[in-house]
């Protein structure tokens, strides 16, 4: 954009000394800026500014000149291509100096220099005008040095009426100075702009620019006074200008120090976001989330105790990252403090996947460390036995765990998985680990769908079995039957009891029980016609769920052949116990032996099946599998032969010249 020759209603430039030269009338019409408010003066110069991205100005160059200038420095300025707009800064320069000594004047002159410049940005107006002061003022500062012997810089100050007559005030000189080290801050918002930043990512960018159309008209208000004393056609009272600009100033310079820090933030989490998508592996994933850049980062605990290789001990491993604030967590430490000592039981590998290498870390989110807090997070530590993090001020990566595409942790407990390349393996293990406990490892989102699979024809058959059952996750199921009638009054009874009992009640288990059959007979036909068929559908398959579905309809069946009777022991929907009728019995009969153990462990269905394995086993050793020999069968028959122990009931395996069963040296029951 090339400025015209005219000037504020007038076509030249004499009308633009002549306008300068207002009537009383025109003279009430304009305001005395120093009676506006900052809002006002910013609704004004708001409405003249029309950035045009394709008006472009190379401030940085036009600084440097400026600066050099002012600050009268020796230094060599770099040559380039650019060269100012001559035309343009002496005509601005010229209409300053021709502004009449009123502060209404330098106010109507600043409006018409900001209306030339509309198109240009906040930053380039003020360098803009700054540098067509400098024309006048860069001169004076230049005749001024002139040896009396220059004859031609004499006659120069004579023209110029330096001698004797015209002095560049201290006023001046004071608030150039504030002007060009106030530019320095103008550029740096601009740069800082023209980035691009998000304004939610940092907000003080918009706060600054709230403060820039303000300071831009007071300090090009500041030049038009300063230029009027300086050529001595006003008078104006400097001191007022300068209160006014340095009032703006301090308030932009706070906000660029914040946006600093906002901008230092988000480049932090940007690269933080960067390496979480693509870890070089689970400890470069655990320090995008928790590690501060410097040495004071997060304190890694096993317990109590203090990890001194920090996240390294993550190193190759699985991670269960257990997140979650610090209220009503109780039922989730103990459950994972339960699946944290079963991690080191045997076996020691299922599925390709050594226990060994699965840990769990707790990151607990906090808003606010506050005293209260953090005696609340001691509490909790005290009860955890796996690893969790430890620190009292903002966590690095809390922008990354609440990002619903990442993590997406909104306030209700998760554990999402990650193997030891950081890849995320389950987006939240919580509901399989409730269910299943152990069960569930390696804690995949496929484990999970298996284990569905492997139990969802037996729902089917039992809800067809057991008519207005109702399974609710926060529930233990008993389902029983048998041909003992004996066995099933006294099993009754004693479940009845345990339901009843305070342990039971203080521990806010809720027990449900039902008997199959006992309203119809024919739905234990039913009951065991389905899982009949369900044998003979499975029979051909090879999958590794079909597998695991052929292990549960065997141990049914060896349920079945038991004198005393059944028990199916579930968790909702998740069944933890296929069982034998003596031990299930001797386990609820000798319950005062484990009601403790309910709230040490990770649910009723544990704590039972624990003392159940111990009753299982007292029963087997007194009734030891049995070994057959082949002569007593025809020998023409290689037959499958299930064990005739009834804790026991598989299938036995043939050697050359006997049957003896395979599981001698195992439990004689299966849990799952």
């Amino acid at each position: 954009m090339s400025l015209s020759n005219s000037g504020v209603g007038g076509t030249g430039t004499n009308s633009l000394i002549k306008k300068s030269a207002t009537s009383p009338q025109q003279n009430a019409l304009l305001p005395n800026p120093f009676d506006l408010k900052d809002s006002e003066i910013l609704d004004k110069v708001h409405l003249i500014h029309v950035p045009d991205d394709n008006e472009l100005c190379n401030t940085d160059i036009i600084s440097e000149l400026v600066s050099s200038v002012v600050n009268q420095s020796i230094t060599q300025i770099s040559v380039t291509s650019f060269k100012p707009e001559f035309p343009k800064l002496k005509m601005i320069s010229c209409q300053m100096i021709t502004t009449r000594n009123a502060a209404h004047c330098a106010h109507q002159t600043t409006l018409w220099i900001l209306q030339k410049l509309r198109s240009y940005s906040w930053d380039a107006k003020a360098v803009i005008t700054l540098a067509a002061f400098t024309l006048e003022y860069g001169n004076y500062l230049h005749l001024s040095k002139m040896t009396t012997t220059d004859i031609v810089g004499n006659s120069l100050k004579q023209l110029n009426q330096m001698i004797n007559t015209r002095k560049i005030s201290t006023d001046i000189t004071e608030l150039v100075n504030d002007i060009v080290h106030m530019s320095v801050h103008l550029k740096e918002w601009a740069t800082l702009a023209s980035k691009g930043y998000d304004p939610e990512d940092v907000p003080a960018l918009t706060d600054a620019l709230k403060e820039i159309p303000v300071l831009v008209y007071w300090t090009i208000a500041s030049l038009v006074a300063s230029t009027g004393n300086l050529v001595g056609v006003s008078n104006y009272n400097l001191s007022d200008y300068r209160k006014r600009f340095s009032v703006v100033v301090p308030a932009l310079v706070t906000h660029l120090s914040i946006c600093k820090q906002q901008i230092s933030k988000f480049e932090d989490q940007r690269t933080r976001l960067d390496i979480f998508k693509n870890p070089k592996d689970i400890v470069d994933l655990l320090k995008a989330l928790i590690h501060r850049n410097g040495t004071d980062s997060p304190s890694i605990y096993e317990g109590k105790d203090l990890v001194k290789s920090g996240l390294d001990i993550f190193k190759q491993k699985h991670v269960l990252l257990f997140i979650s604030s610090l209220d009503n967590i109780r039922d989730e430490i103990l459950l994972l403090n339960a699946i944290y000592e079963r991690l080191q039981e045997k076996p020691k590998e299922e599925k390709g996947f050594k226990k060994e290498d699965f840990k769990i870390l707790w990151i607990p989110i906090v808003k606010s460390w506050d005293e209260a807090n953090k005696e609340t997070f001691k509490a909790m530590k005290s009860l955890i036995k796996w690893h969790l993090v430890e620190y009292f001020s903002e966590l690095p990566g809390l922008k990354i765990i609440e990002d619903k595409e990442e993590i997406g942790y909104v306030g209700s407990p998760i554990i999402p998985v990650y193997n030891s390349k950081g890849i995320k393996t389950n987006v939240d293990a919580m509901e399989l680990i409730f269910q299943w406990g152990i069960l569930g490892f390696p804690f995949r989102t496929s484990d999970g769908h298996d284990l569905f699979l492997k139990w969802e024809w037996l729902w089917k058959i039992i809800n067809k079995a057991t008519p207005g059952l109702l399974v609710k996750g926060d529930r233990y199921i008993f389902i029983y039957g048998g041909t003992n009638n004996k066995w099933i009054q006294d099993f009754t009874t004693e479940l009845d009891k345990v339901k009843r009992h305070e342990s039971v009640k203080r521990a806010d288990v809720i027990i449900v029980n039902y008997q199959l059959g006992k309203d119809d007979p024919k739905l234990v036909h039913n009951f065991w016609t389905g899982i009949q068929m369900k044998k003979l559908q499975n029979k051909e398959r090879q999958d590794a769920v079909d597998s695991r579905i052929q292990e549960v309809v065997n141990k049914l069946f060896s349920l079945r052949r038991d004198p005393q009777g059944w028990i199916i022991l579930s968790k909702g929907n998740s069944i933890k116990l296929l069982g034998h009728g003596e031990p299930a019995y001797q386990t609820l009969l000798e319950f005062p032996n484990w009601k403790d153990k309910l709230l040490e462990k990770e649910g009723f269905d544990i704590a039972f099946q624990e003392y159940y394995e111990v009753k299982a086993k007292e029963t087997a050793d007194r009734e030891p599998c049995e070994v057959i020999n082949v002569d007593t069968f025809n020998s023409n028959v290689i037959a499958t032969i299930s064990c005739p122990n009834p804790m026991c009931g598989r299938v036995m395996e043939v050697s050359s010249v006997h049957y003896k069963c395979c599981h001698c040296d195992e439990p004689n029951n299966i849990s799952f």
